[in-house]
């Protein structure tokens, strides 16, 4: 056998590895992302142990998966790692415990600062429905904790071309707390000049 053979079949067993764990991470990591998300549907439905034992679910998904990808096709699993740290962090701001570490969900620190960007959208919701039910207090403290999680993530901005799509979902984060900052004004507005009417009536 040739130097040239042996070199092209060492070569083909090695792409052959990279390709069988390539198809199982695209399909195991599409179903930890499904797992998160419901697990994220849940948390707005007020279903916590249902949402807790889907995280744990995508959890425990993650970890057989990462053996699969190694470092050279770790790129695969960092969507399913963001959408988990958006559910866990999801579910601390709810229950109003610490966001987990890194460290604690075992990811890497570009997807740790995605899913907490991508959070703020779902803390966004939360102040919504609390504003509707007229609980001002929690929604302003959810906006504060939306202020904070952005403030603390900005100064990484600097690394957008290390970490993808980085700069992207800062921007989106800055609109959706601008938007919620537009409505708490409005609304504030709105009851001081109720309070006002309220207090000439009184007086007439």
């Amino acid at each position: 056998m040739s130097d040239i053979q042996r070199s092209l079949e060492v070569i083909d067993k090695s792409l052959k590895d990279v390709q069988e764990r390539r198809e199982k991470l695209i399909k195991g990591t599409r179903d930890v992302v499904m797992s998160c998300s419901k697990s994220i549907v849940a948390l707005h439905h007020g279903q916590i142990d249902d949402a807790k034992s889907k995280m744990e679910e995508a959890k425990t998904m993650l970890e057989e998966f990462r053996k699969y990808a190694k470092e050279d096709l770790y790129r695969y699993i960092s969507v399913a790692e963001q959408e988990l740290v958006e559910a866990y962090a999801l579910r601390a701001v709810m229950e109003n415990t610490p966001i987990p570490s890194m460290q604690d969900l075992d990811v890497t620190g570009p997807s740790y600062l995605t899913g907490l960007l991508d959070c703020v959208g779902e803390i966004k919701r939360l102040v919504y429905d609390r504003m509707r039910s007229g609980n001002e207090k929690d929604a302003e403290k959810l906006f504060a904790t939306m202020e904070e999680i952005y403030n603390a993530i900005y100064p990484f901005a600097v690394y957008d071309n290390i970490v993808s799509g980085l700069r992207k979902k800062l921007d989106v984060a800055r609109i959706l707390i601008e938007d919620i900052r537009a409505v708490v004004t409005e609304e504030n507005r709105r009851k001081a000049l109720i309070d006002a009417i309220d207090g000439l009536d009184r007086r007439s």
